[in-house]
């Protein structure tokens, strides 16, 4: 998967409006002046996510947008799907279960790409934009980092069964 300039810049701004989600709409102006954005390109993507019920406008003159919903409901895989299409950094899914199937001599390298995709599917779908301002992710990812640090420094071994998850 590879995001685009487009996408990264969607999911700056929904960081933001995440983190002003209690305090009502934003201008446009304040948004791209805080994630140093461009603004004109900035007002297509919240189009694009308003059109996708993500945003709603607040009616003047100001452009101002906000959340529909809270941030704990939001997550970045519908951000990246509406802004850049599939998550899938090798193909989607069916067409590598489908080359798995047809090609006998690649299916372990294709089987690997499904991991991956399943992988990154898997972290997207779950992280929401209130885990990424709240730190919440990062912490996660810390405390798993330091749980594997003591399971070597202990020499214990996680025990791998081939061919299972």
């Amino acid at each position: 998967m590879k995001i685009s300039q487009k996408g990264l810049y969607a999911l700056q701004a929904m960081m933001m409006l995440a983190r002003h989600y209690n305090q009502g709409a934003i201008r446009i102006r304040d948004v791209a002046y805080e994630e140093e954005l461009p603004e004109k390109f900035l007002e297509l993507i919240l189009l694009e996510l308003k059109n996708a019920r993500i945003v709603e406008s607040v009616r003047g003159a100001k452009g101002e947008y906000q959340l529909r919903r809270p941030p704990s409901e939001i997550y970045l895989s519908e951000i990246i799907r509406l802004i850049d299409g599939p998550l899938a950094p090798f193909g989607d899914a069916e067409q590598l279960r489908s080359l798995i199937d047809r090609d006998a001599e690649h299916r372990a390298l294709y089987r690997v790409f499904l991991d991956v995709r399943d992988a990154a599917a898997r972290i997207l779908e779950h992280t929401s934009l209130a885990d990424i301002v709240s730190g919440q992710r990062t912490k996660a990812l810390k405390a798993r980092k330091r749980r594997k640090k003591k399971e070597a420094e202990s020499g214990i071994l996680p025990m791998v069964v081939p061919g299972k998850k």
